[in-house]
């Protein structure tokens, strides 16, 4: 969903696992499905996980635990491992996760998300096992994600830190651009280039 990113406030849903890959995140089996409706992917988000085996509901996932909610997702190291497959961050964004925080992303799932308007914040392993403490303290605590300073901040200790992002990305982020939007908003500067480099 194409949104403007500016400064993210929210409680946080913790998955403290680490190397979850893509798989996990979208089963293969999904992949066939003809349609890119971001609720049909949200709904099957972690589906192994979410439901048992008979279909029912299995009530020890996170994601079925109403202790926690929010938009952002806090999940352990090498996050979006394996296939790179889209559909994966399409079914984060589906769900309505706008953040994730992870220690390290698999690089193409990481640009995934950048390009489905998941903003992926690495931080480092000592912030981030604080941050997994504070939720499992405080389910209510809050993570303060700052685009335009590019900090994140959590609420329960003070402490912040900076985090990294391409400076195209960010400016799509923040003015809700996919790839073809932002080509269409500099059509005037491109059709001028094209006309001096011709000249």
């Amino acid at each position: 969903m194409k949104q403007k990113f500016d400064i993210i406030s929210s409680t946080c849903v913790p998955l403290p696992l680490e190397n979850v890959d893509t798989d996990q995140i979208i089963p293969a089996r999904f992949l066939k499905a003809t349609t890119r409706e971001e609720s049909f992917f949200g709904e099957n988000l972690f589906r192994d996980w979410r439901y048992n085996p008979d279909g029912s509901i299995n009530k020890d996932f996170v994601l079925n635990d109403p202790t926690y909610s929010g938009e952002i997702l806090v999940a352990g190291k090498n996050f979006g491992s394996g296939s790179s497959r889209e559909h994966a961050a399409w079914a984060i964004a589906g769900y309505g996760f706008r953040v994730v925080i992870s220690s390290f992303f698999a690089d193409i799932h990481k640009n995934n998300e950048l390009n489905n308007f998941v903003l992926p914040v690495v931080v480092s392993e000592g912030f981030l096992a604080e941050l997994f403490d504070s939720i499992k303290n405080d389910p209510k605590t809050i993570v303060e994600v700052d685009l335009p300073n590019q900090t994140i901040t959590n609420k329960a200790t003070g402490k912040s830190e900076n985090f990294e992002i391409n400076g195209y990305k960010k400016y799509c982020l923040m003015n809700a651009l996919d790839d073809i939007d932002f080509l269409l908003e500099n059509k005037e500067k491109t059709e001028a280039w094209e006309r001096n480099a011709k000249a």
